[in-house]
């Protein structure tokens, strides 16, 4: 991690429920690694995408190019692969979708059998069980460590929650239906990149920047107050509108709606939004953000709509991943990732998302803790759902869910790291104190990763920023705001108001 060696540690593989499935054979494998110098706790590192590999076992969970992780920190680690391999991933009659154990793994079972596992395990290696046990990742990681903190309350006393696709049935069915109505717009047939341009997209971003950059107090090429910048900004007021050929200068009337429509929110036939808008901000400039908008749909959230959340699936033998991103019916797609069919007993807004997602009593009136970030230029994982969600929590929790949950927002960053953004920092450190001692998290320094950063250079940013520029994130509702005093490049100068 960072160029620096692991500590010294004892690495255990192997398998878990190895069973002939309806496509094939299937198994949860696992790896953990045990430190010589152990702190006595666990770390439950959960992966992304649609799993099927065993992610090296770190606990790397903290933003872009992190600088710790928890086995360097002393934590026991395990990660899985969920319970498929990655041939199982790929379209077609192998893909894990088609076995409807394997798709509730995936879901949420594994997690529920690898956790009780690994504590076995060290109390075996240690002769002890952990003192504390901690889970958490980003992206569909993300997403399984918030349904384990509804589902699985009593076996963690911490959660870290990045970038959280816990809608990701509804997300990637979404993403799909945007990726349709940008191909509505392309210059070029069947290449959505074209119907919103690298050019186009800079000068919205540059547009946002006007309206909303210093709203904060001050201009710094970070939308800060991203909730004020929402009431803020107009797509049809603040970009041109092309009265000729198209050339990166403005937009088409087609284009302003087409596109507003998407950020405020895919919906089906009779208006019904598929699963939620989306923050304006400077970040959607990005290779990264066109990458999860133009490219992913046809690839990745085609299978995993087509194969794994519709009951019943996409017919195998037949099914075409770009062809279905292209053509299935939105409609269609929202009816079968909620329904069930024949073996498929619960569907994918069952076994993928939160059984109640903001009554975590249970987690609470045990003490544990939660914090969740969340990039507001994330492409595929809206950051305004995460605050829906947070808002549903602090509702069911009196108006205050702060003394058990926490939820930072980070302006620009794409998804889970990237973006013209602060994206380095470490949220497992503040969480353990905040478990162990009681230490209540407000702002946590995040970091840019510019020239000489031994966690990996940030590509996105931008040239007139300081290399190692550092700002506050704030707990949620509040937001950094700059004290009118101090440099523009340190966090000092800036307060979670």
């Amino acid at each position: 991690m960072a160029g620096t060696p692991v500590p010294a540690h004892c690495r255990v593989t192997g398998t878990m429920f190895s069973r002939t499935g309806v496509n094939g054979n299937y198994a949860i494998g696992f790896e953990a690694r045990l430190p010589a110098a152990w702190n006595g706790r666990f770390f439950h590192q959960v992966n992304g995408g649609t799993d099927g590999s065993v992610a090296t076992a770190t606990g790397a969970v903290n933003g872009g190019g992190g600088l710790t992780n928890a086995l360097k920190l002393g934590f026991a680690v395990v990660s899985s692969d969920a319970g498929h391999n990655g041939a199982q991933n790929a379209a077609g009659t192998a893909n894990f979708g088609n076995d409807p154990q394997a798709r509730l793994d995936y879901g949420y079972q594994a997690v529920g059998k690898v956790g009780p596992m690994a504590k076995a395990l060290i109390l075996a290696g240690y002769g002890k069980g952990p003192d504390r046990s901690y889970i958490g990742g980003c992206s569909n990681g993300g997403r399984h460590t918030l349904v384990a903190a509804s589902r699985y309350p009593d076996q963690y006393d911490g959660y870290l929650v990045g970038n959280a696709g816990f809608n990701l049935p509804k997300a990637a069915t979404a993403n799909i239906g945007g990726y349709q109505r940008y191909l509505t717009l392309a210059s070029t047939p069947g290449d959505a990149s074209t119907g919103f341009t690298a050019a186009e997209r800079t000068l919205v971003s540059n547009a946002v920047l006007a309206r909303c950059d210093a709203l904060d107090g001050a201009t710094d090429g970070l939308v800060q107050d991203t909730t004020a910048c929402q009431a803020t900004f107009d797509l049809a007021r603040d970009v041109p509108t092309c009265t000729g050929a198209r050339d990166g200068s403005c937009l088409t009337a087609a284009q302003k709606t087409t596109i507003a429509g998407i950020f405020s929110g895919v919906t089906t036939s009779n208006g019904t939004k598929v699963y939620a808008s989306w923050p304006w901000d400077n970040g959607l400039q990005t290779g990264g953000w066109s990458f999860w908008k133009f490219v992913v749909p046809s690839i990745l959230d085609s299978v995993a709509v087509g194969q794994i959340f519709q009951s019943p699936p996409e017919d195998a033998a037949t099914f075409v991943g770009p062809v279905f991103a292209a053509t299935a019916s939105v409609d269609q797609m929202v009816a079968r990732i909620n329904a069930t069919a024949g073996a498929f007993t619960e569907s994918a807004m069952s076994f993928m998302t939160p059984p109640n997602p903001s009554d975590l009593s249970q987690l609470k009136g045990r003490g544990a803790k939660v914090m969740v970030y969340h990039g507001t230029a994330d492409p595929i994982f809206s950051a305004d759902d995460t605050t829906a969600w947070y808002e549903a929590l602090r509702r069911a929790n009196g108006g205050n869910a702060g003394d058990f949950a926490r939820y930072y927002r980070v302006p620009g960053m794409n998804h889970c790291s990237g973006g013209p953004a602060t994206d380095q920092f470490d949220m497992l450190s503040p969480l353990v104190a905040w478990v162990e001692q009681g230490q209540v998290p407000g702002a946590v320094t995040a970091s840019a990763r510019g020239a000489g950063n031994a966690g990996g250079v940030n590509a996105d940013l931008p040239a007139s920023w300081s290399a190692t520029r550092t700002r506050p994130l704030c707990p949620y509702p509040q937001v950094a705001r700059y004290r009118g005093t101090g440099s523009l490049e340190d966090a000092a100068s800036f307060s979670c108001q």
